[in-house]
């Protein structure tokens, strides 16, 4: 269980994820991170470059679809981290 995020069971999450590995090994993520742009910062990678982040956080409640799922580079990602979507945009408003 996440310390942070204690009402989401281990089980959900381990299913989630095995559900996020299913989802990168298919065409339709390897078409989407083959622009090679970060969807938060916008810049240009290689594709080996690019990983997958979750929209809502799986610690979050959020789901292995195709709609909570985009290619992000690895530092935005690493400076994501379990945030929301709200939570992102202040966070790189206060950057500026």
């Amino acid at each position: 269980m996440d310390p942070l995020y204690p009402f989401i069971d281990e089980k959900a999450l381990k299913k989630e994820r095995e559900k996020a590995r299913q989802l990168r090994s298919s065409q339709w993520w390897k078409r989407k991170r083959s622009s090679g742009r970060c969807h938060y910062c916008n810049g240009q990678f290689s594709v080996s470059d690019l990983t997958m982040d979750h929209i809502i956080p799986i610690s979050r409640g959020g789901k292995s679809e195709r709609h909570n799922v985009v290619p992000c580079c690895k530092t935005c990602n690493t400076q994501k981290r379990q945030l929301l979507p709200a939570e992102w945009a202040a966070y790189m408003e206060r950057l500026k």
